[in-house]
């Protein structure tokens, strides 16, 4: 593979890419929240307790996206690398 500029359809590979890594990280982000949710009302808690397990299943739904970002990205990079 040529190490010099990107053609365009690298760069078009590369935008597709990029976009699903987010979609798919908002997705992920969005079910560990919703789950997180459901948990909460599947079980009646409420109070402080209610709070803080959908504060944690905020926290726990961006730490998977960033996670799901860069696994994408990784992974299509070692990909490139290798020429596929």
């Amino acid at each position: 593979m040529d190490m010099g500029r990107e053609s365009r359809w690298e760069k078009d590979a590369m935008s597709v890419e990029i976009v699903f890594a987010l979609v798919t990280a908002a997705l992920l982000a969005a079910v560990v929240y919703a789950a997180a949710v459901a948990l909460t009302l599947a079980f009646g808690i409420s109070g402080p307790a209610r709070g803080n397990l959908r504060q944690a299943g905020l926290v726990v739904g961006a730490v998977c996206g960033v996670w799901r970002v860069v696994r994408v990205l990784r992974r299509f990079d070692a990909q490139r690398r290798l020429g596929r």
